[in-house]
């Protein structure tokens, strides 16, 4: 990687030129293996910890997993939240020895105030398909969401559509899914419910949330 950003001017300028690097394509239909990537910190927030497992979507059993110690590589800026993680999670990437056709983040792609979220970074950086399943919303508004399984609502910003907001069990609050890159939001909802199938959030984040979160421990 380019050296990393040392200022916010510096960080803007790096995102606008890797945004302008995401592909927009439809993904693998039926990829063999995937990947979580978290990050959990410590209580003070001068320590973290990433995580990236790499699942077999056949069954969701793992195949592979990295977890590397680290500290925050920037400073918490609204919109710059990426560049606080991405050197320990690729470094985590780099230590796998299976590589995953599709990265999953605990995080956003598209769905960003710039467009251009931790999910978009990473894939973008890797060139692997990728994408972001998110707890919460970051920004765009949605019409209510229907409460079967699989039901969902367009993610709206500024007459744009940059994501959805899927349910992945019934009754169960939804998450927010929107694409990073070389991958398209129908075919990132269909990998997220195939990923839920008994929770809330994908195998995918739930494992790397464990293995995070034990190192840090």
């Amino acid at each position: 990687m380019q050296p990393w950003p040392s200022s916010e001017d510096e960080a803007l300028s790096v995102q606008d030129e890797l945004r302008s690097r995401v592909i927009d394509e439809p993904g693998p239909e039926a990829p063999a293996t995937v990947a979580g990537l978290d990050v959990a910190y410590s209580p003070d927030d001068t320590r973290l910890a990433a995580a990236v497992v790499v699942l077999n979507t056949a069954d969701l059993s793992i195949a592979d997993t990295a977890v590397v110690r680290g500290v925050p590589a920037f400073p918490y800026v609204p919109g710059l939240f990426a560049f606080r993680e991405v050197p320990a999670l690729m470094d985590a990437l780099e230590r796998l020895t299976v590589r995953p056709e599709v990265l999953i983040c605990d995080g956003h792609g598209l769905a960003h105030p710039r467009r251009f979220g931790l999910a978009a970074h990473l894939g973008v950086l890797t060139d692997l398909p990728s994408f972001g399943v998110g707890k919460t919303r970051l920004v765009g508004d949605w019409e209510p969401v229907g409460e079967p399984r699989g039901a969902r609502s367009a993610l709206i910003d500024g007459g744009e559509t940059i994501g959805a907001v899927l349910r992945t069990q019934s009754g169960v609050k939804p998450v927010f899914v929107s694409t990073g890159h070389r991958i398209g939001l129908d075919r990132a909802c269909e990998l997220t419910l195939r990923l839920a199938p008994r929770y809330r959030l994908p195998e995918t984040t739930r494992a790397a949330d464990r293995a995070c979160r034990d190192l840090l421990s």
